[in-house]
């Protein structure tokens, strides 16, 4: 199986889905002749022509909207955000408009559309250009929110995205894009919705996605070590969430530790939390544990940058206080 990086394995899925469907088609700000400020988009405009390789001008309102209204009349638009700190723009027309078109026209319309981009922590980029945003748009009916970590999955789940008939966000860690995987070739899709469990355990959850999903798999390493068996469960989708693999892998381990890049309050583990425990509440022998960014805006400088979000050492002492070996 090839090794691709993750932006790699973007570009063939966009590739393979403009080839297999000529309603598909790419717009984002510098996606053409630059060929994508994160070069996911690398060679397209050659390939299929200025029509359907589309460089927008700096208005994310303006070209999302746009695409809303091109999804509405049969087309299946990718909308690249070149940040989705940048996407906040445009929110009114992804959450008033593409999450509630089939719902409000009573089934007449539909939205098939892909908004996708960046998201996460950059790498010394301050406070604008580093926020984790998936529970804002995970907590809007008629979206689906999808955040893969490996670049298998991003090929996989990307051509799902854009097959599906409804709005799918999608979100890309941002210091994932040179990241190597093996990755399949030709038709891989990997089901929007669907859970994977990455590491086989018998002791602990771990629950994460996106580039956490690292992270957790490094803690988990380090765990095994000191005879400590984690699994470690990608939740891949977060709207819809997976419950059943969720209650699933909880119910054999009996504990759980969510890690999630965003803040705190209000965010995605919350509800994976709640699931939890209002599910499987028996079946836990520890309170659930949260490991989040910390509740600051993200600092310019690297070693605070670090600082702010989870690690290996901060999910290893959570799983070590949900296993009573706390000082361990």
């Amino acid at each position: 199986m090839p090794e691709l990086m993750y932006r790699e394995a973007l570009n063939q899925a966009l590739a393979e889905e403009m080839e297999r469907d000529a309603n598909v088609f790419l717009i984002g700000e510098e996606v053409g002749r630059y060929n994508g400020a994160f070069k996911v988009s690398q060679g397209l405009l050659d390939r299929f022509g200025s029509a359907r390789i589309i460089d927008a001008p700096i208005s994310e309102l303006g070209f999302g909207g746009m695409s809303v209204g091109a999804a509405m009349v049969g087309l299946r638009p990718v909308v690249e955000m070149m940040t989705w700190n940048f996407a906040i723009l445009a929110m009114d027309q992804i959450v008033n408009n593409a999450a509630k078109l089939r719902h409000m026209s009573g089934g007449q319309l539909r939205c098939p559309i892909v908004f996708r981009g960046p998201g996460g922590a950059g790498g010394r980029l301050s406070s604008q250009h580093s926020q984790a945003l998936e529970a804002n748009y995970a907590h809007f009916p008629g979206l689906k929110v999808i955040a893969p970590a490996t670049p298998a999955d991003a090929k996989g789940m990307l051509k799902a995205a854009i097959r599906d008939e409804n709005p799918v966000i999608m979100f890309e860690g941002e210091r994932l894009y040179a990241l190597k995987g093996e990755v399949p070739e030709g038709e891989h899709v990997v089901p929007l919705g669907k859970a994977d469990v990455k590491r086989e355990g018998t002791d602990v959850t771990i629950i994460t996605w996106s580039r956490m999903y690292y992270f957790c798999m490094q803690a988990a390493e380090e765990l095994a070590k000191e005879g400590i068996n984690a699994e470690v469960l990608d939740l891949r989708t977060l709207r819809p969430l997976d419950e059943e693999a969720i209650l699933a892998s909880v119910r054999k381990t009996n504990r759980a530790v969510i890690v999630e890049e965003g803040w705190a309050l209000a965010g995605v583990g919350a509800s994976v939390v709640d699931i939890i425990q209002s599910k499987a509440f028996d079946d836990l022998d520890a309170p659930v544990e949260r490991v989040t960014g910390l509740d600051v805006n993200m600092s310019y400088a690297a070693n605070l940058e670090n600082a702010t979000q989870p690690d290996a050492p901060k999910i290893i002492a959570a799983v070590k206080k949900v296993l009573y070996r706390e000082g361990a």
